[in-house]
Order: C-alpha cells, then structure tokens, then sequence
C-alpha cells in the first residue's frame, strides 16, 4: 500500500486509492471507510457533488492517525466554476473535509469558465493549500486549450479507464505531456461482463489472483493511479493485494487486445447534453 507515483512537482502520490463515489454517507460510509483505513488505504477520492466530504472529515479525524498521512482528492463541480466561485467552492470543501489544505484538487468536468477555476487552482497552489492540481474528464481538446491559458499545467486527469476502454490516445498524449493518469471506474463499474471475461480469468487463475486484482494490476503496470471503491469488507481487502505478483509481457499484450473502446459511462462531450447531468446543474445551481 506504500507504492507511490510521483506527480510532476515531485509530490508522492498513492498509486492506489479508495473511491467514495456513489457510497453514501451515514453508518455503513464510516464502517467502510474505517476498514479501508485498516486495511492500510490512505488515498481518498471524493467530490462536493458525491456528498460525502464531511462524513469523510469525521472519519479520518476519528481515526487518530496524523492528517499528513493521508492523500485527500476532492473536486470543483461544473456549476462551481469561475474565479470567484471556484475559491469559494474549495474553501467549503475544505470546511467540510475540516482540513486546512488538500492535497489533490481537481476540476470535475470541462464546465464554462474551467479556465477561469484553473487561475483560481494556480494561486491555491502558489499558497501551498493544496499540493497537486488536475483536472477530470478532460479529453485532448480540453487539455490543450488548457495549456493555452495556463501557468501551470494540470498534473493528473483523472479519467474513465478499464480493460475494455484503455484510453491509449489520451493515455499517450498525457504521458508525453507529463500528466498523470488516474483511473476512475477501474473495474468497469463492477461490470459482470468484463469481470467474468475469459482471458482475465485465465490470467487470474495462473497467478491464483482474482479477475479484479489483475485489472488493477494492470492499472498500475501501466503507471495509472487507480481508486476502486467497494463498500464489501473481503473486496476491499482483496482489492490491496496487489503488491505480491506482477504481470508479464504476454499478460500485458492480451489485456491490450480487449479493448474494445467501450465506455461504461457517457462520455465527457456527450454529458453536458444530457438531461440528467441538466437535472443535476440545475440541482448544484440552487443557492
């Protein structure tokens, strides 16, 4: 669980976190993130629009274990974007959070005005109130027209990545431009079809892993920050072990040929077309 990724500007990152999408808090929230704590995660991946921020807070504050060890991810949501409201959306994440700085922020979707929310990030990061910016779901055009308008270039994207959408063209311009790779839905979302795969499957069965622990395997093989959420004590834990196996040249190559370019999720584009993401804007958008 020590493995680390170094970010552009040196900062170390967990390579694997825990993602705390769609899990809801309450007591099963703090059951479950107290478990990932002692199973030894310390990368946490949330959102002001996942609505778990301070649930959180309150158990990484409860659990006694000194703030600097752990690695906090939280997000700017699209109706958060501009100078001013990006400020004052990071300051009530940090409220929330109860937590002085963060140490990856990051811009959730290409909104309007994530230049704008960008020069807000580039001054918090000037202040040291948080150690890695990014960006989410920000495909090439969104990047490079980014990097038009910025100081200092996004350091992670975080992005939708699993064996059967790899992302290598985006994956490639980002390494060549120094961005880091991190995988959400690294599982394909828990997708039964790709977990019960029959080449994954073999490949879990000669090294005596699960199909789950070879994918993310294979995130980090490929130099990815992956966060898997689970809410189920055994996965979590499975989900861990990754560190006593590595996969081969030939492991690497049949995983490589499953992509079938198949997103699991609207894609960024499409989204901000959607009735439902509309819905929830007008949500987020309501004082």
């Amino acid at each position: 669980m020590k493995r680390t990724i170094q970010a552009p500007n040196g900062v170390d990152i967990p390579q694997l976190g825990f993602g705390l999408y769609k899990i809801k808090k309450g007591e099963s929230f703090e059951k479950t993130v107290e478990e990932a704590i002692r199973i030894g995660y310390r990368h946490f991946d949330t959102a002001k629009i996942y609505g778990n921020e301070a649930a959180l807070g309150r158990v990484i504050q409860k659990s006694d274990i000194p703030r600097e060890e752990f690695f906090i991810t939280s997000k700017a949501w699209t109706t958060d974007l501009g100078y001013h409201a990006t400020r004052k959306s990071f300051e009530q994440t940090c409220q929330r959070l109860n937590v002085t700085y963060l140490d990856m922020y990051l811009i959730h979707f290409a909104g309007a005005h994530y230049v704008d929310a960008w020069k807000v990030m580039e001054e918090l990061y000037d202040e040291g109130r948080i150690k890695v910016i990014g960006v989410a779901n920000f495909e090439v055009e969104h990047l490079e027209h980014l990097k038009k308008h910025a100081r200092i270039s996004p350091m992670v994207n975080q992005i939708e990545t699993h064996p059967e959408f790899q992302q290598r063209e985006l994956h490639d311009y980002m390494v060549k431009n120094q961005i880091l790779h991190e995988a959400w839905g690294p599982l394909g979302q828990g997708s039964k079809e790709l977990l019960e795969h029959p080449e994954l499957l073999a490949i879990a069965s000669k090294h005596r892993k699960s199909v789950a622990q070879v994918i993310l395997r294979w995130h980090l093989e490929r130099g990815i920050i992956a966060i898997p959420k689970s809410s189920n004590p055994r996965r979590i834990q499975e989900n861990s072990d990754l560190f006593d196996f590595e996969l081969n040249a030939e492991d690497m190559e049949q995983i490589r040929r499953l992509d079938t370019g198949k997103r699991y999720s609207v894609s960024p584009t499409g989204l901000m077309v959607n009735p439902i993401y509309v819905k929830i804007m007008k949500l987020f958008s309501r004082p």
